[in-house]
């Protein structure tokens, strides 16, 4: 067998044996195939696409490309759940203590960001002393002690999707809905749980703008998880505006503690909710997804969700006894007209933070965690010439770049006297 074979049939349209693709993926991770033969082989999927039966395979060889974790010393079923990210997506960190304090164990592996701001690994690490570098027997023991825990992804988890990624991003090829759902559930299926609630975006500041395209992918992975024996949920969730207020590190862990004493944004707490009634449903502590949404928000206003928080902050070595750490400086956005704010492109604002220091500009760079913007206007809300529409928070090593993105912060918001009708949060379960 011949990787240049395997290219030719992928080329010319035809679906790849399990042997194939296993000769693939394990000769490339082994360094026996090199890049530009793998690069052809996914510009020939770009173009051609794979079906359910070999996205499956796909998903299952990288999958087992690496170590998996063995979470059987977990009693319960264990939940987990992703989401393919977005500006102010902080649901982790309200989802994941909700969901243990109604008695699912959650077991979460998480990642860092690249991109707009950190991912929910550097969120934590905004914490004082926060540990994120736990060892599968650390990780498993305060999961079965106190029902929670978030670490760091291994070194070793998926290697065939480390490299196949990078590659996707050199080569154009990023966009292939059978590439991205395999790269996702390989990790999620790899990180051990029984079972997968997914919060796929769409809109302006999501991977997938398009909700068509989103629902293709949702579907995809909802196909992928049922071939391989995971029960899995997707749900379309809208990021045509950032989600809640606070786009930041720091500043995001800050609104997320908030929701989980009662506190929170509308949209934010709502979302949260509907996730966490599906994972108590997967985890059958519910019934029906409608009663997990209710035993959810029950541990909400009771404050067990901030207890839960607060135990896994204090198991893995966090202190919150001097609050969480703020930029030096600010800077206060106002309106330049009068009316109602129509929209707000949550990719710009997105990108504005990004360019406070909130988030990567290139894989591997430093990531200001204090750093940030806190919205004071969202969709729908009335507004005057001169009231405050965001604050930018920002260290010196960005005070050179305050002005500009105030400016594009501002085009960012589309004012105007009508209302328009506002995307439904959540556009449909799957």
């Amino acid at each position: 067998m011949r990787a240049y074979d395997i290219i030719a049939r992928k080329r010319d349209g035809f679906s790849h044996s399990k042997e194939e693709l296993a000769f693939l993926i394990d000769g490339y991770v082994q360094g026996k195939i090199g890049d530009e033969q793998m690069a052809a082989w996914l510009m020939a999927v770009y173009f051609q696409g794979m079906n359910n039966e070999e996205t499956a395979l796909l998903t299952h060889l990288m999958e087992h490309s690496g170590d998996t974790l063995n979470l059987s010393a977990i009693r319960g079923i264990v939940v987990d759940k992703h989401s393919t990210g977005g500006v102010g997506d902080k649901t982790t960190l309200v989802v994941a203590p909700l969901v243990a304090a109604a008695g699912i164990p959650l077991a979460k592996l998480s990642g860092r960001g690249l991109g707009f701001t950190g991912g929910t690994i550097d969120k934590l690490e905004a914490i004082d002393g926060f540990q994120t570098n736990l060892t599968p027997e650390q990780f498993t023991e305060q999961v079965n002690q106190i029902g929670l825990a978030i670490a760091g992804q291994t070194a070793n988890l998926v290697p065939a999707d480390k490299k196949i990624y990078a590659l996707r991003d050199l080569t154009a090829t990023v966009e292939s809905i059978p590439l991205i759902a395999s790269s996702i559930m390989s990790k999620k299926l790899a990180s051990g749980a029984d079972r997968i609630v997914l919060d796929v975006k769409f809109g302006s500041g999501a991977f997938m703008e398009k909700r068509q395209q989103a629902e293709v992918l949702a579907r995809t992975m909802v196909q992928i998880g049922q071939e391989l024996g995971r029960q899995t949920v997707a749900v379309l969730s809208s990021m045509e505006e950032p989600l809640g207020y606070a786009v930041g590190n720091s500043l995001e862990v800050k609104e997320a503690m908030d929701t989980l004493q009662g506190h929170g944004p509308a949209d934010f707490t709502e979302l949260c909710l509907i996730l966490s009634g599906q994972m108590l449903y997967l985890g059958e502590v519910a019934a029906t997804p409608e009663e997990g949404y209710t035993l959810a928000k029950q541990c909400l206003q009771e404050g067990r969700g901030y207890d839960k928080f607060l135990q896994m902050v204090q198991a893995q070595k966090g202190s919150l006894a001097h609050g969480l750490p703020q930029a030096q400086h600010r800077h206060v956005v106002c309106a330049e007209q009068s009316g109602i704010v129509q929209a707000i492109q949550a990719k710009e604002i997105g990108h504005c933070s990004m360019l406070l220091g909130a988030g990567r500009e290139c894989k591997g760079a430093a990531i200001d965690l204090t750093a940030g913007i806190m919205l004071h206007k969202k969709t729908g809300d009335t507004v005057q010439a001169g009231e405050a529409l965001a604050t930018l928070h920002y260290n010196d090593a960005y005070k050179h770049r305050a002005e500009e993105v105030a400016q594009k912060l501002q085009h960012a918001y589309t004012i105007e006297t009508e209302t328009k009708e506002k995307t439904p949060l959540v556009w449909k379960i799957i």
